[in-house]
Order: C-alpha cells, then structure tokens, then sequence
C-alpha cells in the first residue's frame, strides 16, 4: 500500500518565482493520487518529484484563476501521452465549464486517456465513483466562484492479531470474516467486533482562495491536515481583503479554532522571499504540526488518531 502524503509541486501565488512554482498539490492517499489544482508549470514540476501522469486518479479545481488551473492543458495531454488506462475525474466549479473546456481543448493532441468531467453546481457530496473517502465540495469568499474540498474516510476495524490468536483464527478464515462480519468455527460463532477495535478514518482539507468564512472553519473542522493558503502576513491584511485571501495569522487562527491537527500554509505572495514571518505569525496561534509548504516536499499525513 502507498503512503498517504502531500506531494508539494508549487507554492507560488498569482505570479511564480525563481523558488516558487504555481500551485499544484498531489495527495497520495493509497492507491488513489488526487491533484488539486494545477497551475502553471505542474506537468514539469511532477516529473523532479517523482510523480507519473499514472499516478493521477482524480483532479480538483477550487477555481479558475490562472495560478491554479492553466497547468491543467499540459497535465490533461500529458495523461492522454502516456496511456494512462484509467478514467480520471475532474470536479471543478459549474460557472468555469468554459474554462475547463478551454484548457483540456487548448490544442490539437490524440485522445488516448478518459477525463471525466464532474462539474459542481452547489455546496455538498462530489460524484467521484469509487474513491475511498467521500469528498464534499464547499464555498469559499473569492472574486470567482471557489470551492474549497474536504476529504474524508469512513470509519472501519482494526484487525488485532492477539484476539485472533485467542480464538484461534488464522488464514483465508480472517477474510471472510471481515466481509461478513462474523464466522462460524467448530459450532461457535465469532464475530468481527471480538478480534477487532473501531479505527477511526483519516480527514483532509484543501483551502485555496478565499477570505476567512464559515466555508473555512467548515472544511477545517477537527481535519488531520488541513493545506490553506496563506497568501498575505497580518500587516497586509488589508490587501488579502480585498482580493480575497488570507494572511499567514488568519490561516493559522482558523485552524486552531476549528481543532485542524496539522497545518500546512502555501500560496504566498511574491512580495515575500523569507517566509519566515509567515511561520512565526502562524504559530503564535496554532500550537501543532505545522509546515510551511515548500516546492518538491512530502508532507505525510498524521498517525491515525
């Protein structure tokens, strides 16, 4: 099984540096790779990290601002180029279909991979048929329309293998009682509640653009990872108000409220080379794990709770 973990591919906001590229995050998460919107640069900047256009299962929009999607035209012929043999579906906002259009049409190449295209009408439930988290889609305060995406896995069992042992358990028996429920062993029922102990499923939280608002703290809400933007540091927090963003406090303040467990600030401003600032403004307010994102990074989701 892969590992659950943030690839950082870019960090950059509106316009890119020579350290930052556009944004473009890939959460692998098992078998499944969800790319979370690809600015300028992502297929480029997927192959220093080590990701493959197989790797991609899923792709997520917030909005269509260049930063965060005009990557998308050379990811989606990338994966047509290499014969990726599975669909991949594309949610992004209902409003920006023109621009999802546009960017997957944006030149002739031979279609050779399936993008399935999931646009989002309103807050609530993405259709991604057959993830293993369910993904819900809300609103964020942005000039465009924006959403912010929270993924999260159901519960499930932990088998333990001591309690197998006591009842006497071993080999294919264990599958089946993990699709069943319970077994049936020399006249003796046992169920998977005996040799087992509930698991609690992962969260993760994707939060681009946007002022703070009640989308924030909803998608924030006791997350294991929550990656937010965190454009601006407080003194500018007038022009992170006005083009609707957030500064480094503000992010920091927002999950710390919300009980987030780990924190990852990105999509900072050219105006700041050092981010240092950004760290020690965030973690006045948020005392756990927390990453200033950086191009290239791997950032592993948290233990289990």
């Amino acid at each position: 099984m892969s590992p659950r973990e943030l690839v950082v591919l870019g960090t950059a906001s509106q316009v890119p540096t020579k350290q930052r590229n556009h944004n473009g995050y890939l959460l692998r998460w098992d078998e499944e790779g969800v790319l979370f919107d690809p600015g300028e640069g992502t297929q480029r900047q997927m192959t220093y990290a080590g990701v493959s256009a197989t790797d991609i299962t899923r792709i997520a929009i917030t909005h269509f601002h260049g930063d965060h999607s005009l990557g998308l035209a050379g990811v989606a012929q990338r994966i047509s180029l290499d014969h990726v043999p599975h669909a991949v579906d594309v949610c992004f906002p209902a409003s920006g279909a023109e621009y999802y259009d546009r960017l997957v049409n944006a030149t002739s190449y031979y279609r050779r991979a399936e993008l399935r295209p999931r646009p989002i009408h309103h807050a609530g439930a993405v259709d991604f048929p057959g993830a293993p988290f369910a993904v819900s889609a809300v609103p964020l305060s942005h000039p465009v329309d924006t959403f912010g995406y929270r993924l999260t896995e159901p519960p499930g069992r932990r088998i333990l293998p001591d309690r197998l042992r006591d009842v006497g358990l071993s080999g294919p028996i264990i599958s089946r009682l993990q699709q069943h429920g319970e077994v049936e062993v020399s006249g003796r029922t046992i169920t998977l509640d005996e040799v087992s102990e509930p698991r609690p499923g992962q969260s993760f939280a994707f939060v681009m653009d946007t002022r703070v608002c009640d989308g924030v703290h909803e998608l924030a809400a006791d997350v294991d990872m929550l990656v937010i933007e965190a454009t601006f540091l407080d003194a500018d927090a007038h022009l992170a108000a006005e083009y609707g963003h957030l500064t480094a406090g503000q992010a920091a303040r927002a999950a710390a409220t919300a009980g987030a467990r780990t924190l990852v600030l990105t999509h900072f401003s050219q105006r700041y080379r050092d981010l240092s600032a950004h760290l020690t403004e965030a973690r006045h307010h948020f005392p756990g794990p927390l990453h200033i994102a950086t191009d290239l990074t791997r950032i592993p989701l948290p233990p289990r709770r």
